[in-house]
């Protein structure tokens, strides 16, 4: 009579350890970007990331950009747009200001304005979006979140609030 041998089961950690790869390694390769399924394409234009105040990076809740300094310069014209924090701040068709989150909705691509359309577009699959953050055209369903600005009476400054 033959006995049967029991199967050995291996936990999530046990397999990984065997592929040579610790989970501190795979999660500095997830950080890296590496694994994101929406990243940004390589001919992508490559606006200014800006310098404000308050800002930096994280959720980009508020602060002030200072619309003198070199990496802002993009603002100076219609069409221009800098990515600072979490948001994209673009100077508009008509030539006011508008700020909202920098990342699609879909799948996290940073979008970009376009001043012949006057709307923000994700380059990765097409989602379109209005000034005031709605979606325009899909895959996208949900709108990006909308900042007020205020632009100092000297014109130097603006300010973005939630």
């Amino acid at each position: 009579m033959k006995t049967q041998q029991p199967e050995e089961q291996l936990n999530r950690g046990e397999f990984l350890r065997s592929l040579g790869m610790s989970s501190a390694a795979l999660m500095a390769f997830y950080c890296m970007g590496t694994l994101s399924a929406c990243s940004s394409k390589s001919t992508d234009p490559a606006p200014s990331t800006g310098s404000g105040t308050g800002t930096g990076t994280g959720t980009g809740t508020s602060g002030a950009l200072d619309l003198t300094a070199s990496a802002n310069s993009a603002l100076k014209t219609e069409g221009g747009y800098v990515y600072n924090g979490s948001m994209i701040v673009a100077r508009v068709k008509g030539g006011g200001y508008v700020a909202l989150a920098r990342a699609c909705t879909h799948q996290g691509t940073n979008v970009q304005y376009r001043l012949t359309q006057n709307d923000f577009y994700c380059p990765n699959h097409g989602s379109e979006f209005s000034t005031v953050g709605a979606v325009e055209v899909g895959p996208a369903t949900t709108g990006l979140a909308v900042y007020k600005t205020a632009l100092s009476t000297d014109g130097n400054t603006l300010t973005i609030t939630t």
